[in-house]
């Protein structure tokens, strides 16, 4: 059984409620903290100015957007406390200030995205074009962080984002305006974000962070192969498909996928709509 190592903080914290007479300073000034215990006789200063100096230039928006440059570069596997703290020059410590936990950072990570999710309203255009924006601008901020997509997937209990709710507002609006009750804005909100979600976690022949242009090349080349050689009289269209099944044009794939979605939301009946014809 792993027992954690106590930092100088919490020994002198320990130490200070455990009834054993002993006495200690805090002194600071310009970033610098001078700990000194005349029982336990350890002095903390530099551990603690490093701390101290972490906290001073590290906010939760620049270490969640530090967490989202190492999940786009290596994937989400390669995202931990340690590895983070690593990439910004700080230690573990500095990163705890902001977030408790990786749970913690995790949720700070989906915040930071739903931020970039535009949610301006054109209202020159019909509202179901602006609803496609919004759900366009969505699909374009998961395609730029792909491995942090599972993410979006994953239910949680923590408060929700101003970003999230922001554009789940706006897209209620958009759909209470052209004519649906609440209840079914609600759920088609929700189907379009999981619709966003699968689009690019299912994005034909897509590369992982892991792999190089040439490595993804080669699987999808192999891939292709594997349906290609197959016996042609019993499966003649899947041969035919092969290079179609295996890989296509990402804008093609994503515009379809809308274009899928948008027509099933056009075709659902609005009982506003019908009472006013």
């Amino acid at each position: 059984m792993k027992v954690a190592r106590e930092t100088p903080i919490r020994a002198h914290q320990r130490r200070g409620s455990s009834g054993i007479a002993n006495s200690y300073a805090l002194f600071l000034y310009c970033l610098h903290i001078r700990c000194t215990c005349t029982w336990y006789r350890k002095a903390c200063t530099l551990y603690i100015c490093q701390v101290a100096k972490a906290e001073n230039r590290l906010s939760r928006e620049t270490v969640a957007d530090g967490a989202i440059a190492l999940a786009d570069a290596e994937g989400l596997d390669a995202l931990t406390i340690r590895r983070l703290a690593q990439e910004l020059g700080v230690t573990p410590m500095a990163l705890y200030w902001h977030f408790k936990n990786k749970d913690e950072l995790l949720n700070g990570v989906v915040d930071r995205l739903w931020e970039q999710v535009d949610t301006t309203r054109d209202r020159s255009r019909p509202l179901l074009d602006q609803f496609r924006a919004l759900a366009e601008s969505l699909v374009a901020v998961l395609r730029e962080h792909r491995a942090l997509v599972p993410l979006f997937q994953v239910p949680g209990d923590n408060d929700p984002s101003p970003g999230f709710l922001e554009a789940t507002e706006t897209a209620l609006e958009i759909l209470t305006e052209y004519g649906f009750d609440v209840e079914p804005a609600a759920a088609i909100c929700g189907n379009a974000l999981r619709t966003a979600v699968t689009l690019v976690i299912g994005e034909p022949g897509a590369p992982t962070p892991q792999q190089s242009a040439d490595e993804n090349a080669e699987m999808i080349r192999r891939k292709r192969l594997r349906l290609e050689t197959l016996p042609r009289q019993r499966y003649p269209r899947i041969v035919a498909a092969a290079a179609a099944l295996t890989g296509c044009e990402a804008d093609q794939h994503y515009g379809f996928g809308l274009d899928f979605f948008m027509t099933a939301l056009a075709a659902l009946p609005v009982p506003a709509r019908a009472e006013q014809s």
